[in-house]
């Protein structure tokens, strides 16, 4: 059909007072009931039957059919519950199948509001579907309930659709008025239609108008255009102040407001009040959840500061704000970049319409009403520095912890107001881009959560610290974890925990960086570490501060020498070490200068913060009912009191969960090919081993500094190739696996490493190169939830024994895997050893770890 031949509605009266529909039309009935919209969609569907079209029924809602089961109508039965992208491209994927010319009926919009609780997500439905369907030359009709939505959302579906009807009954007479009817007009078009059994006859005369407009005055005073959001808060608040609010509405304020996700929710309705849900609710931007990592930050210092009462001093109080998870769909809507969305979820389109879809949204513009609230909340915040985080709806939860896939951005947020939201809506746009970084994504297809409802929540924070002159930080910052898998000595206590701790922003305690080493700390023991004499402590400690600066208005790294003449003597004390060897021998040349090194040794050695510190992982694994990980900062006072700001807090898979019975076996040296002792973290196991993959210490070394990365792409196509066969993969590296510095060892992405068993960083220090375990930084959690085993092989005790020249002897399979680098044949090898008997052996509560070949019996 041609896309202007006009289309029966099963009433002609209609059909002339509206110029007919077309093809392309997608009409909008705003009525009072469903019911009043089943008297106009019964002729549409028998009309559309006798004229032989594709007639297709999207079922979806709670209220009772529209259309009855009868052979000539497809019925499409969809549940929103499962969340708007599902649902929606659900919908998209029903649309694109039908085709050209078919016709569709659409359950009542206003249940959508239902199943995803505001107006705004019901809005960017309509407003992705409609065009698609207009696109296609389709005509179909949905019903909405008047009253029940915002201005915003029904402006939203009046600019999308082609037409749109008001309905109104009364006396038993139904009238229609057109409110837009897209590129058709006539003089009497717009009016009131009272339909009259056979005609829909327009209100002319003031009589007949004045009795219109009356019996729309007397009709039911339910319109109220309030959000459901907003509808459902108030009456909570309402009820609270009354002392009625039931246990139901706790659970649905939990499911609305902060999760879904049941065993999180447990915890929620647990642990927290009818106020605390009400001080969320004033702190929202927009609508839909504050996701995974702000849960999880509530959550945790509702029960810390619960539990321990005794430390309410030493807790320093949030004042955070949560974008709300819907304006992220909101934002891809906005920006015209749905259509991307869809293609970008096949699997043709998952990484590559990524990188394009990636570009726009660092680019996109927020909608005025969106934009109006960041104003406000950078008002509150006046000049003090925020961070904004990600908390995506999967983030931080129970099995994914997502630790680094997401951004992160500090704003020092000085400047003019404009300077500061220009500079606030960049890190959001960045926030919401990094949703489609190759790394996020590889991360949420290996673990089956490609296909998953992931939206985009922001937690925005004041970040904690202490202005210094022209540079702001914390006193100290890191991370803690209630169990530690690493101990370097025998009588560690791993259900003590442990903390990786910095001075300056907690950026080095989360991230593998460049020739900086944070104090670890096992808090049964916070006064003990690896290192025996000043020099190894000071060469193996903090060299550089991150830190904010004023001046420039930016996160910076600076060396530590840089800041000691802006602090205070009292700041120096608290994490400050003197090096007075190299002070003396600095003394004996006549120069006279202090040599500190960063470890926050006086910070630790106050037992109240290391009892408060082992005390709260404690209580925070004994009600997640898991070890947990957390990141905080201290801030100090010159009078030696402290504060500790809990940032974060999520479930780790933990090492030492569902052990297996591993006893070590005894090989001779020449069939060992490491043994390690207290060098290494996951769980008890052993299994044969099919290939090791090496890097030579001295070859990487001496390959060109600007070509190094190509060794950590080499690593991930090699990985690649073997991706989905079972293979146990061991890797050697040299140095730090991951490093963003290619002088300090290989720097793979963890999708370059993710098919391998075993990960062993490989200390040589005639090349330079030391391992770091990297207990707490991101590249640690993704070991853990990848269940794999990592090893430091040092040129101390800790390794008795490494013998690699055990390799060699067999197959090495590099020219066939990797051909598209051969400069890197001799400096990556890749030893097929399956069917050799090379196998791992690991023993968590020794913390001992052996590689090699054991006699055949």
């Amino acid at each position: 059909m041609a896309a202007f031949d006009p289309i029966l509605t099963g009433f002609p009266g209609l059909d002339q007072a509206l110029d007919s529909i077309r093809l392309g039309d997608n009409v909008v009935w705003r009525v009072s009931s469903v019911d009043d919209f089943r008297y106009f969609v019964g002729p549409y569907v028998e009309q559309a039957i006798r004229d032989k079209r594709n007639l297709i029924y999207i079922r979806f809602a709670q209220h009772a059919p529209l259309v009855e089961e009868r052979p000539e109508v497809k019925r499409y039965t969809l549940d929103p519950n499962v969340g708007f992208e599902p649902f929606t491209i659900e919908v998209h994927n029903i649309v694109d199948k039908e085709g050209f010319d078919a016709f569709y009926v659409f359950d009542c919009l206003s249940e959508l509001q239902v199943a995803w609780a505001a107006d705004l997500m019901m809005g960017n439905f309509f407003q992705v579907t409609c065009p698609f369907l207009f696109q296609l030359d389709t005509v179909a009709y949905f019903p909405v309930i008047r009253g029940r939505h915002s201005h915003d959302a029904i402006g939203r579906i009046r600019s999308t659709t082609q037409i749109l009807l008001d309905v109104y009954r009364g006396d038993g007479t139904y009238y229609v008025q057109p409110l837009k009817v897209w590129r058709r007009h006539s003089p009497t078009m717009f009016q009131p239609h009272r339909f009259d059994g056979k005609r829909f006859v327009p209100l002319t005369d003031g009589h007949a108008v004045g009795r219109f407009y009356q019996l729309r005055e007397d009709m039911p005073d339910s319109e109220q255009h309030l959000d459901s959001w907003e509808r459902f808060f108030t009456y909570a608040r309402m009820q609270y102040d009354q002392g009625t609010l039931s246990e139901d509405n706790l659970v649905e304020m939990c499911r609305l407001l902060i999760t879904r996700e049941e065993r999180m929710a447990q915890l929620i309705l647990r642990h927290f009040r009818a106020r605390d849900y009400f001080r969320i609710y004033k702190r929202m931007i927009g609508t839909g959840t504050i996701g995974g990592k702000s849960c999880g930050m509530l959550l945790a210092r509702r029960i810390a500061q619960s539990s321990m009462p005794e430390y309410a001093e030493h807790f320093e109080p949030h004042d955070s704000f949560y974008i709300g998870s819907d304006v992220y769909y909101t934002y891809i809507v906005t920006n015209k970049c749905w259509n991307m969305r869809i293609l970008q979820k096949t699997d043709s389109g998952y990484f590559s319409v990524a990188r394009e879809l990636k570009d726009r949204l660092f680019s996109g513009t927020f909608p005025p009403e969106v934009e109006q609230q960041f104003r406000e909340m950078l008002e509150y915040f006046g000049q003090n520095p925020i961070i904004v985080r990600s908390s995506s709806l999967l983030e931080d939860s129970f099995g994914n912890a997502f630790a680094g896939k997401y951004e992160s951005i500090f704003c020092v947020n000085s400047g003019s107001p404009e300077e500061r939201l220009k500079e606030f809506e960049q890190a959001v746009r960045t926030v919401y881009a990094s949703t489609m970084d190759p790394s996020a994504l590889e991360y949420r297809r290996r673990r089956g959560l490609d296909v998953k409802d992931e939206q985009m929540a922001i937690l925005v924070q004041r970040v904690s610290g202490t202005n210094f002159g022209n540079f702001f930080m914390p006193s100290a910052a890191g991370v803690g974890f209630s169990h530690s898998a690493y101990r370097w000595r025998e009588d560690m206590d791993p259900s003590a925990g442990m903390l990786r701790i910095v001075m300056g922003l907690g950026t080095r305690a989360v991230d593998r960086v460049d020739g900086d080493y944070p104090r670890l700390v096992s808090l049964d023991r916070p006064d003990t570490t690896t290192l025996t004499t000043i020099a190894e402590k000071h060469r193996y400690s903090q060299h550089f501060v991150d830190i904010l600066d004023l001046t420039t208005n930016q996160q910076t790294t600076v060396l530590l020498n840089q800041l000691l003449p802006h602090l205070p003597q009292w700041y120096k004390y608290r994490v400050l070490e003197h090096d007075f060897e190299a002070e003396s021998r600095l003394r004996q040349r006549g120069r006279y200068r202090e040599v500190c090194f960063a470890t926050c040794q006086n910070l630790l050695s106050n037992r109240t913060f290391t009892r408060m510190m082992r005390e709260m992982l404690h209580v925070l694994e004994e009600n997640y009912g898991v070890p947990v990980d957390t990141e905080f900062t201290v801030n100090c006072t010159s009078e030696g009191d402290f504060s500790v700001c809990l940032l974060q807090c999520r479930p780790l898979n933990s090492a030492g969960q569902n052990e297996q019975a591993v006893t070590l076996p005894q090989l001779a040296e020449e069939q060992t090919l490491f043994h390690t002792r207290n060098a290494s973290m996951g769980n008890s196991r052993h299994f044969p081993l099919d290939l090791v993959i090496e890097v030579d210490p001295a070859g990487y070394c001496n390959y060109p500094y600007v070509k190094k990365s190509d060794v950590a792409h080499c690593i991930g196509k090699i990985t690649h190739s073997f991706a989905g066969q079972g293979k146990k993969i061991l890797l050697l590296s040299p140095g730090r696996i991951g490093t963003s510095s290619p002088e300090l060892g290989v720097p793979v992405s963890f999708a370059d490493i993710a098919e391998c068993s075993v990960l062993c960083e490989v200390s040589d220090s005639t090349a330079g190169y030391m391992p770091e375990l990297s207990y707490g930084s991101h590249m640690f959690q993704d070991l853990v939830e990848a269940d794999i085993f990592y090893s430091a092989i040092f040129e101390t005790e800790q390794t008795l024994c490494y013998h690699p020249k055990l390799l060699r002897q067999f197959p090495d399979l590099f020219s066939s895997v990797a051909q598209e680098f051969p400069e890197l044949n001799g400096i990556i090898r890749v030893f097929d050893v399956s069917g050799s008997g090379l196998s791992l052996w690991s023993e968590m509560l020794r913390s001992e770890a052996i590689c090699g070949i054991a006699p055949t019996e």
